[in-house]
């Protein structure tokens, strides 16, 4: 079923419009959630509750593209349940994609004319940016893909990609930075 069609469900209340977005997003924000949290059940738990939460504002909502809609949800509410738990480090001690972008974006919270702001500012970025390279920054940086993941995905050796990610974000801390951004303190131990 198309989204124009689930999104029309969701404004007859009806309650089919869950099962077919579990149908057909399902898979997908199961794999942003696992990604974030490594633990498939805060994943499962995660993705329902992002169900729960596009039920409750569709309508009155009406997003373009359900699949970005539900993604975000799920990706939000997962970094929500990270930050919850982050004082229990990572078990694994996997790199975590968030952090490396901690000495690029500010993690202080603005209004919402900021987060706006912010979000316009990234998307101008990765529209800068040539198809390969916005592709590896949202593999990593939206849908927290490993390292390995995406070097596998994109045919790059594990040393290009690692190089390739940094001079990204170099290059988007300058971005911010022409938009009137404070750099962000490094703080080296």
């Amino acid at each position: 079923m198309d989204d124009k069609r689930i999104i029309e469900l969701y404004f007859k209340r009806d309650e089919a419009a869950l099962k077919e977005t579990s149908d057909k997003y399902g898979r997908l924000c199961l794999y942003i959630a696992k990604n974030i949290l490594e633990n498939e059940l805060d994943a499962e738990e995660c993705v329902n509750d992002a169900y729960l939460r596009a039920w409750q504002s569709i309508p009155p909502t009406n997003p373009r593209s359900l699949g970005a809609y539900i993604s975000k949800i799920t990706r939000n509410l997962a970094l929500d349940r990270y930050d919850s738990k982050k004082a229990q480090k990572r078990a694994s001690g996997g790199d975590v994609p968030f952090d490396e972008l901690e000495a690029v974006i500010s993690d202080k919270s603005g209004t919402v004319d900021d987060e706006v702001m912010m979000r316009e500012c990234i998307n101008s970025f990765l529209y800068s940016l040539d198809k390969k390279k916005r592709i590896v920054f949202v593999q990593r940086y939206f849908y927290m893909c490993t390292l390995e993941e995406i070097a596998k995905n994109n045919g790059i050796k594990m040393i290009n990609l690692k190089v390739m990610l940094y001079r990204l974000r170099e290059k988007l801390r300058k971005h911010l930075m022409l938009y009137g951004y404070e750099e962000v303190e490094n703080e080296k131990e």
